[in-house]
């Protein structure tokens, strides 16, 4: 598999990027192990490997703050005889010994052309807790998410659909195989999601039901976790979240119907460490007034999306045997959820080389006239309304409202229709008169949203 955080890392390894220390940040599952031992492999540099959840005794030899010390126990621990210029030092699972976070700032300064890579799948309970932070400007923080639709085409070897969709530009159509043949693969997609080792299972060809079989075992993997939140909430309070998380995905999530009996301050506490845990995503309500989106929020409103469309499909049920449920199958309410989750799951992975960590807004009226647009994207100096249908018809109401009280120029649509540029010129509810381009692509364009945008926005 090919991960296009790769691009970042070998410029990283190979000197012609900052050469800090990098803290690998992502939820459990994701592949931050196998992303770090493959660009030891492809740089041909010696892996040297501690993991702090096998083995919590080898940290003391990281407790001298010599690096020079520490780099010979190292290489004695190993019984390794090896150049520092062309190793690879990776610390992983490093929140079991948060006090080695306070050594790469050792290495940052005083060993340079040593390249380290700290990583860990609950790293930010660590990071969070000032007696352990890492100061700042000392290291270089990288986010990892699960395989995006693009990784997952490369996967399945479909180089050549990824040339067609690359080749796309508003105003151009997109023939009706193409379009079929792509819709075909993200329907897929929706259904397998991108955690690596489900991905790997359909490659190698695994029935729809094993992948199910293998999302499930992820789920328990997660509540397996939450036993390591002992102290800061109870577990059933976190299990309760989880699934409410999922029942709620699409709508301002409300803490008072996670389950009845459970404070909402207990429920609040519990997204939070979910958060932390990178198994949840929060969507901030953004008043999108102008740039930065989260500049001006509304923090008492928020949408939820879990990290992977897959683990959505084990906590509601979705069935799959010797196939995957066709899409008119599904029931209305799950079809609108699953595109919420797809959808938002492809906009945090809009930009996997920058390493950055991934932020999404929504906007909802807060009062008089209801109204809701699915998510705001920030695209260079463009603010973007996202609006979301499951299916190819809908109507776009709260859209022409927000575009006429923002006065935008240039809006989103994610639908299953070919992809399209319109000019959309009406009047609202109210009557008001609003005139905008409007960008229309299925999910399957989605990687290159930011892409078109820009395009599209150009003066003409």
């Amino acid at each position: 598999m090919n991960r296009q955080l790769q691009v970042r890392l070998e410029e990283w390894i190979d000197g012609t990027s900052d050469p800090r220390p990098i803290v690998l940040r992502g939820a459990r599952q994701v592949g931050k192990t196998w992303l770090v031992r493959h660009l030891a492999e492809g740089s041909n540099r010696t892996l040297i490997e501690f993991n702090f959840e096998r083995n919590l005794l080898e940290s003391r030899i990281f407790e001298s703050g010599d690096p020079e010390s520490v780099w010979s126990d190292v290489l004695l621990s190993r019984n390794l005889e090896t150049d520092r210029s062309r190793a690879l030092l990776f610390l992983d699972e490093i929140q079991a010994a948060p006090q080695v976070l306070r050594t790469l700032r050792w290495f940052a300064e005083e060993a340079p052309d040593l390249r380290v890579v700290a990583a860990g799948s609950l790293l930010d309970f660590a990071l969070s807790d000032a007696e352990f932070s890492v100061p700042v400007g000392r290291v270089s923080y990288v986010h990892l998410e699960p395989m995006s639709f693009e990784e997952f085409l490369v996967a399945h070897g479909q180089e050549r659909l990824i040339a067609r969709l690359r080749e796309w530009e508003p105003g151009r159509s997109l023939r009706s195989t193409e379009h079929e043949r792509a819709t075909e693969w993200y329907d897929r997609f929706t259904m397998v999601g991108g955690m690596p080792a489900v991905v790997a299972a359909d490659v190698e060809g695994k029935s729809p039901e094993f992948c199910r079989s293998l999302q499930s075992d992820l789920v328990a993997t997660f509540r397996d976790d939450f036993a390591k939140y002992r102290g800061r909430v109870d577990a059933q309070v976190l299990d309760h979240v989880l699934q409410a998380a999922a029942r709620q995905l699409g709508e301002k999530f409300m803490f008072s119907r996670v389950r009845e009996g459970i404070a909402h301050q207990s429920a609040s506490r519990a997204l939070d460490l979910m958060r932390k845990a990178r198994l949840v995503t929060v969507a901030q309500h953004t008043r999108a007034n102008g740039l930065p989106l989260g500049g001006d929020v509304n923090p008492r409103n928020r949408k939820v999306l879990l990290l992977d469309v897959g683990l959505v499909h084990a906590i509601l049920g979705t069935p799959a045997n010797t196939r995957f449920p066709r899409h008119d199958d599904i029931d209305p309410k799950v079809r609108g959820q699953i595109a919420e989750q797809a959808t938002g799951q492809q906009l945090r992975a809009l930009d996997p080389a920058s390493g950055a960590m991934p932020s999404l807004f929504y906007w909802q009226r807060t009062g008089g006239r209801p109204g809701e647009i699915d998510f705001v994207l920030q695209a260079g100096l463009e603010t973007v309304p996202v609006e979301l249908k499951s299916g190819t018809a809908g109507s776009m109401k709260s859209l022409h409202q927000f575009m006429h009280e923002k006065q935008r120029s240039l809006a989103l649509r994610i639908d299953r229709n070919p992809p399209s540029v319109q000019t959309v010129d009406v009047k609202t509810t109210v009557g008001h008169e609003v005139r905008y381009r409007l960008l229309g692509i299925p999910g399957y364009l989605l990687f290159r949203a930011k892409e078109l945008i820009e395009i599209c926005a150009r003066p003409s």
